[in-house]
C-alpha cells in the first residue's frame, strides 16, 4: 500500500556524499523534501535533481531542506554532485534500508540489477509526518514538481 499522507516518516541514518552521517532527526523543525532516484549519471535522474537544483532558492526561502537519495555509493554521489553543482546533500542508501522503508525500491531493475531505488518524492513536515508522497513505477517519469512546491508552500 505504501506510505500515506499523515504517516510518520521512517527514520534513516545515511552517509552523504561528503561522508557525513545524516538522519531524519537532523531536520526536525524544517520541512524536508526527499528525492529518491535510481542511479547517478543517468538522464532522467540528472533531470530530476537538476530541477531541484534550479529551484533550490525557492526551497530555502520556504525553510525546506532538499535531500537526494539513491543506492549509489557515497563516492559515486560525490562525483555526481560535483559535476552537476548540486547545493543539497546526496545520501547513499547503499544497503537499501531507507529505500525499502519508504517502499521505494525495485526488486529488479534494468540489466537484472536488484534493489535499485525507485524514483520517488516525499515531503515531510516539521514534526516528521509525511505531507506528500509520490512513488513512480516507471523510472522514465519525473515527480510532480509543481505539486511538491505547493505542499512545501503549505
Amino acid at each position: 500500500m505504501g506510505l500515506q499522507i499523515g504517516d510518520q516518516a521512517p527514520d534513516f541514518k545515511l552517509f552523504s556524499s561528503d561522508l557525513k552521517e545524516t538522519s531524519l532527526a537532523d531536520f526536525k523543525g524544517k520541512k524536508l523534501v526527499l528525492q529518491f532516484f535510481p542511479m547517478a549519471f543517468t538522464g532522467t535522474c540528472t533531470t530530476q535533481l537538476c530541477t531541484m537544483r534550479d529551484s533550490f532558492g525557492f526551497y530555502q526561502g520556504m525553510n525546506a531542506e532538499v535531500l537526494g537519495i539513491s543506492v549509489d555509493s557515497p563516492f559515486t554521489l560525490a562525483k555526481f554532485k560535483e559535476e552537476q553543482f548540486y547545493q543539497f546533500p546526496l545520501l547513499s542508501d547503499f544497503n537499501k534500508e531507507t529505500s525499502t522503508a519508504y517502499q521505494s525500491i525495485y526488486e529488479e531493475f534494468v540489466y537484472n540489477l536488484k534493489g535499485v531505488s525507485k524514483r520517488a518524492a516525499f515531503v515531510i513536515d516539521e514534526e516528521g509526518k509525511i505531507i506528500y508522497a509520490e512513488v513512480l513505477e516507471s523510472a522514465g517519469d519525473l515527480p510532480d514538481f509543481d505539486a511538491i512546491k505547493k505542499v512545501v508552500e503549505g
